[in-house]
């Protein structure tokens, strides 16, 4: 029986592992569920699950909750705030976290866990974009075991020798590449793509996630934090990194060796697939999706993605190529230009304009070398992104 905390518990990706978790009772109990302001959701999970802990990280959110819980018959302790959520994210023994935090939030929770816990379960990408280094640094230290959940990095995972073989990864691979669907708007001309309303930006052709990752999506600079995400979790050069269109999102990425091998992960697009193969690595569990059937899936198509529609890819590879704080001066930019097109300020378009803009007027920052360093230079990326919005 291993204990299991789900940072995050309320979105697409706290779902889908909660959903594997109840699959296997004999193997999962729950400990921590947080969220950051979904009571009513984390209200009925708790009642489900059953956990030692629920946390708030929205404080105003949390008014009479505690009395909620009561009620309802559960009793898990209570933390509000983000700096109780990120002390119950770092409660010592537990066996896997799930990190699952959307965003820049997710940077104190994810590293606190890293510090604490046996095993980490990494769905949230903005804290390796944010700092990379120093995410790397304190794995090592702690000696947690990190198991990526993003449907790319795990697929790169599974096609990589195992770790524990000794085998040179730099001497044996020569590139790893990472598959994109192309989002909603892979067809749509450059016109047609600028104007773009958020609805339409949210309507994934494949996933169900949530809004700000389906913008994400829709510009490819997701695919371009997964490609930093990657550069850092396996240690690859950018120029052995490559994106790869793939509408059909049945093979998730493939890592291509030396030798000219090229091997790849296929499975129905669900997170579920991933996300038990980290839960219970090394083995292999049900995940409760359907067997692939490709003769039904019909023809795999595979397309070069066009940095000319879609610039925020260039921009990602770029931040990437520069190093140091780069990468957590884009991710900063990106969230705050992506929340202004969600609420109707700014248009689509606007998304990789204040990004490149944000990115310029930085040049070479070095890397954060601590938290209070990544959240220091966080807030002055948005700043900057602040005021790039008001000059539009």
């Amino acid at each position: 029986m291993k204990t299991v905390s789900v940072l995050g518990a309320t979105g697409s990706i706290g779902d889908s592992t909660l959903d594997v978790v109840a699959r296997h009772p004999e193997r999962y109990r729950v400990h921590t569920l947080t969220a950051c302001r979904n009571v009513d959701k984390l209200l009925a999970l708790a009642q489900r699950h059953r956990p030692e802990v629920v946390a708030i990280a929205h404080a105003p959110a949390a008014a009479g909750f505690e009395a909620r819980l009561r009620s309802a018959g559960v009793k898990a302790r209570l933390a509000v705030g983000a700096d109780e959520l990120t002390e119950v994210a770092g409660t010592p023994g537990v066996d896997l976290v799930m990190a699952a935090i959307v965003g820049a939030a997710g940077l104190a929770p994810t590293l606190a866990a890293a510090r604490a816990a046996k095993a980490l379960l990494l769905a949230n990408k903005e804290s390796i974009v944010m700092a990379g280094a120093l995410f790397a640094r304190t794995c090592r230290a702690s000696g947690v075991t990190l198991l990526p959940v993003d449907s790319e990095h795990n697929a790169i995972f599974q096609c990589l020798p195992d770790h524990r073989t000794g085998v040179d990864t730099q001497k044996a691979v020569r590139r790893l590449i990472l598959t994109a669907s192309g989002g909603p708007f892979r067809t749509w001309s450059a016109q047609q793509i600028a104007a773009a309303t958020p609805d339409q930006a949210c309507r994934h052709p494949r996933w169900s996630m949530g809004r700000k990752i389906s913008v994400d999506s829709a510009t490819l600079m997701n695919k371009g934090l997964e490609l930093i995400e990657a550069q850092m979790l396996f240690d690859m050069p950018p120029e052995r990194l490559d994106v790869l269109i793939h509408p059909q999102s049945i093979i998730h990425s493939m890592v291509e060796y030396v030798d000219g091998s090229v091997l790849a992960q296929l499975g129905n697009p669900d997170m579920r697939v991933p996300i038990a193969h980290a839960l219970a690595w090394p083995d292999r569990i049900a995940s409760g999706v359907s067997p692939l059937d490709l003769i039904a899936g019909g023809a795999l198509q595979f397309e070069a993605p066009d940095a000319t529609r879609f610039p925020c890819l260039r921009l990602a590879r770029e931040a990437m190529q520069a190093g140091g704080g780069a990468p957590c001066v884009l991710n900063a930019a990106n969230e705050v230009s992506v929340q202004y097109f969600l609420d109707g300020k700014v248009g689509f378009a606007d998304i990789p304009r204040v990004n490149e803009t944000v990115l310029a007027a930085f040049g070479h920052v070095p890397a954060p070398a601590s938290l209070e360093e990544a959240v220091a230079l966080d807030a002055q990326a948005r700043q900057r992104a602040e005021a790039a919005v008001a000059s539009r």
